[in-house]
């Protein structure tokens, strides 16, 4: 098992990097991440965007797709099976295996 803890001294522009490369590891595999909720309550959440995992797409052409915000992260729950996002620099911890 892997694990990544986020310093809270990072700039931009590491935050930045740090998006991109959790997103590239939940494109591959199943992420547990510990992060910090608006409300201030702790949550850890397995999720994923490996299509493999993720549900059927219904398409619904009058629906206008939701947008994420930049500083967030839109990721599919699989424990709850649902969709959610958090914020990239509200992050605590991400573990992950490989293989």
């Amino acid at each position: 098992m892997n694990n990544v803890t986020p310093a809270s001294s990072w700039t931009d522009v590491e935050w930045s990097t740090f998006k991109t490369w959790i997103s590239g590891v939940l494109k591959e595999t199943t992420v547990t991440v510990t992060f910090m909720k608006k409300d201030g309550t702790e949550r850890v959440m397995k999720c994923t965007l490996d299509p493999m995992l993720l549900p059927p797409t219904v398409v619904n052409e009058n629906r206008k797709p939701k947008a994420t915000p930049e500083n967030s992260i839109a990721v599919y729950d699989v424990e709850a099976m649902g969709w959610r996002s958090f914020v990239v620099k509200s992050v605590k911890q991400v573990q992950f295996a490989i293989g």
